[in-house]
């Protein structure tokens, strides 16, 4: 499992892209590099990272799902995702 404070700063991050969201948009659509350069780094959309929603695992992300593969696996074989049988041929 992640840390609590990698979690807590995804979050945070998270709420500085939706913040500045417009106001990126409309610096880049003027041109503006000098504002754009003015914002906060974490308002970027390009620093968030994908991350599970239960364990906080960075990587082996579904995105489909919002899990690691670990915990995908896990619950899917636990019968907690509906629709999903594990194959076999």
């Amino acid at each position: 499992m992640a840390k609590e404070s990698m979690k807590a700063r995804e979050v945070k991050r998270a709420k500085l892209v939706a913040k500045f969201a417009a106001k990126r948009e409309a610096l880049k659509a003027a041109g503006d590099s000098v504002g754009l350069q003015k914002l906060p780094r974490n308002s970027s959309k390009i620093r968030l990272r994908n991350r599970c929603q239960l364990t906080g695992r960075p990587r082996g992300y579904i995105r489909q799902f919002g899990l690691s593969r670990i915990t995908f696996r896990e619950m899917a074989l636990d019968g907690k995702i509906p629709g999903i049988t594990k194959s076999s041929w």
